[in-house]
């Protein structure tokens, strides 16, 4: 298997962040312009007490995302460090991504908790997958 068919998944997810990224700011700017926080601006808490859900869901959604995708990157640059990418590998990689794009989508629009939390918790199995197979391999070696 070719060490780099790993990084599909992994430059995804990083693109995944930036596009989050651009579409907070792209709901937040708007709603600081157009509402009146009084003197001296909002404070955090006044923001967030202010803040309606099309507002405060892309920055939950881009707090979310560095949380167990850290995990992610690390684990994948292991495998490809220590050439131990594989099939199984690259197909628990692109299950992680493809869930954590839709879990992101979920979050940012309709936020659907019970469909945000199934769309996680299969991301989260695959990526536990991963570390618990890496470190199986690990203890092996």
């Amino acid at each position: 298997m070719e060490q780099t068919a790993i990084l599909g998944p992994f430059f995804g997810m990083m693109l995944l962040t930036l596009t989050v990224w651009l579409y907070m700011f792209a709901r937040r700017v708007p709603f600081i312009l157009r509402t009146d926080f009084g003197p001296g601006g909002p404070t955090p808490a006044k923001f967030a007490a202010l803040s309606p859900p099309e507002v405060s869901n892309p920055s939950d959604n881009l707090k979310n995302l560095f949380e167990l995708p850290v995990i992610f990157y690390a684990l994948v640059l292991y495998l490809f460090a220590s050439q131990r990418v594989d099939g199984t590998y690259v197909a628990a990689a692109w299950v992680f991504f493809g869930f954590r794009v839709l879990h992101s989508a979920m979050h940012c629009t309709l936020n659907v908790v019970n469909v945000r939390f199934a769309l996680y918790l299969v991301a989260s199995l695959a990526l536990w997958f991963m570390a618990i197979r890496a470190f199986l391999a690990h203890l092996a070696a």
